[in-house]
């Protein structure tokens, strides 16, 4: 390097040496501020100038649907905007203040045990609207039989429970509208220990199933809604997707759901600031884990459990483990909600935010809810992950007041789903004992434990002293006696009516054995027919197609050697 090039150099130095030290302190927060604003992705500006111009809420919905046009058309909030608190004005901030903080109301709960058939035991925290009212607890003031209040039950995110600050902000918003809310807490949450080899996992629908049914039919005059959140609005909406018009439920809400697990564990840990999220999500996951020690370290890895590092890890070892999946994308895939999306009976509104940190929108099923008339998808710009403070005090949820509205309207409309009653679908074993139970498909729900006949028979509720306690015998059975009757006596006209047209053909044994071969059978075509009996003569028709070709060939066989043994008769003849 020659010496002008030196003394250039030297020169340059000299000039920025000149320059003030709080100079390039502004400029090294300017950058720092700017790198802070993409990084958290900050939207205060953005919302600034939206308030000059309004950016109301996106609705998805087919272009015909009833609970469009009749309840959510009138909702206000939904067709509104969603300002941000401004000092809140990032989905991480909002999310963070939420589980830190969250300014939740408060109250007190009356809690009641729900004791499953397979021994597990649920926590139920009820918050009446008289404890509103009166602003009282008194434990012996229960909920009457006969009451017509509509009753709202809220099923938690993943490792969240009853005392959950965006759980309490609902709980109180709907009961303060002078509904009854009842909060089922997931097994193992809520302060109750773990009492059988059954977990609850992201797709584990049967104890929502249970509580619900429990609440139907001990509260028959009373309305039932349902509202989901986060990992429990994919518990909710492929619950109503599996039972489809068979549901008790008048109407429901999923917030926040993730609808594809797969694509959602693509995306966490993507980017530092989600892998941060993974990382706390499995710290939560290992403190369950260690409430529940004893019966982890027998039924998983616990080795594994306590060296997870992100919630894949935590599912490989534990979840898929205890329930009986093979790998983390199977576990991932079966329980994802988005696949029974296009079966929901229900209205339902969804509720996601576009810059949710934790669920991203690329799982949101956009055309499975454009297709189905029963559901609404409100995806607003902003409000993170179950978080939507707004005001200047954040001091309420966005999403709550939505919630709020939509199901005043709803329960106040015509459009309220209706519980259809169960058709005698029953396929009835006669030596099968497990067939009974609730929980016979193990790998399907991912539970280890199966229960026949002797536990499924009733689910026992029991209150905390000064609530009494309450047997339900029929809570759960799958099938009712009058329906299994119904199918026996049936079965009975089908067996005496092939023994009389066997017995005039052939003798008693052969028309027995021919009996118990054929009886089955009919049973499964009358079952047929009376479900559908176009169907019938479609399969009539294809039974007869496929099988003419081998009838025609037989045929002609048997006609060409009777023809045969004729002629050779006749010439001998001659």
């Amino acid at each position: 390097m020659d010496e002008s090039s030196l003394n250039a150099y030297k020169q340059l130095f000299h000039a920025l040496s000149l320059i003030p030290i709080s100079h390039y302190v502004l400029a090294f927060t300017l950058i720092w501020a700017l790198f802070l604003y993409n990084f958290l992705e900050i939207h205060f500006f953005q919302d600034l100038f939206c308030a000059l111009r309004s950016a109301p809420v996106a609705l998805t919905f087919h272009p015909s649907s009833h609970i469009y046009h009749g309840v959510v058309s009138k909702c206000r909030i939904l067709h509104g905007s969603y300002f941000a608190t401004p000092w809140l004005s990032s989905p991480h901030f909002q999310t963070a203040f939420l589980n830190f903080f969250g300014n939740p109301p408060v109250f007190s709960y009356k809690r009641q045990l729900f004791h499953a058939s397979d021994g597990g035991t649920i926590a139920l925290d009820w918050l009446t609207s008289s404890d509103v009212s009166r602003g009282t607890f008194e434990m012996n003031d229960a909920v009457s039989k006969d009451d017509t209040t509509p009753l709202v039950v809220v099923i938690p995110g993943l490792t969240s429970d009853s005392t959950s600050a965006y759980i309490k902000h609902l709980a109180f918003g709907m009961a303060k509208r002078g509904w009854n809310v009842v909060i089922s807490n997931h097994r193992g949450l809520g302060g109750v220990s773990i009492t059988s080899d059954c977990f609850y996992n992201a797709g584990w629908t049967e104890d929502i199933r249970i509580v619900i049914d429990y609440l139907h039919h001990h509260y028959p005059k009373a309305p039932l809604f349902a509202v989901g959140t986060s990992i429990g609005a994919n518990i909710l909406v492929k619950y109503l997707g599996e039972d489809r018009e068979k549901v008790p439920v008048a109407g429901a809400l999923a917030i926040c759901s993730p609808w594809d697990l797969l694509i959602g564990d693509r995306f966490i840990c993507r980017r530092l600031v989600q892998k941060l999220y993974d990382r706390a999500i499995a710290i939560g996951l290992q403190g369950y884990a260690k409430l529940h020690e004893p019966r982890y370290s027998r039924l998983a890895n616990w080795e594994g459990i306590k060296k997870s590092c992100s919630i894949r890890d935590f599912d490989n070892s534990a979840t898929c483990l205890v329930g009986k999946f093979e790998t983390v994308d199977t576990y991932y895939r079966h329980c994802s909600s988005s696949s029974y999306v296009q079966n929901v009976s229900v209205p339902l509104l969804c509720i996601s935010a576009l810059d949710d940190p934790i669920c991203t929108r690329e799982a949101i099923p956009w055309d499975e809810c454009r297709a189905n008339k029963n559901i609404v998808l409100a995806t607003p710009q902003h409000g993170g992950h179950l978080a939507f403070f707004e005001g200047i005090t954040a001091s309420s949820l966005w999403w709550v007041r939505a919630t709020d509205e939509f199901l005043g309207l709803l329960h106040t409309s015509p459009h309220m789903h209706v519980q259809k009653a169960e058709n005698s679908e029953l396929q009835l074993s006669v030596g099968s004992s497990t067939d009974q139970g609730p929980y016979v498909n193990i790998a399907e729900d991912g539970m280890v434990a199966t229960v026949g006949n002797e536990h499924a028979s009733k689910n026992v509720v029991e209150h905390l002293p000064g609530l009494g306690k309450i047997h339900n015998k029929e809570c759960d059975q799958m099938v009712s006696a009058t329906e299994q009757k119904q199918y026996l006596m049936e079965a009975k006209s089908d067996i005496a009516a092939n023994a009389a047209q066997v017995s005039g053909q052939c003798s008693n044994l052969q028309g027995a054995k021919s009996l118990d071969v054929i009886a089955p059978v009919k049973r499964c075509l009358n079952h047929l027919s009376r479900q559908n009996r176009k169907s019938m003569w479609v399969l009539a028709y294809i039974a007869i197609i496929t099988s003419w070709p081998i009838v025609g060939s037989a045929f002609r066989i048997f006609s060409r050697k009777k023809l045969g043994n004729v002629s050779l008769a006749t010439s001998h003849g001659r």
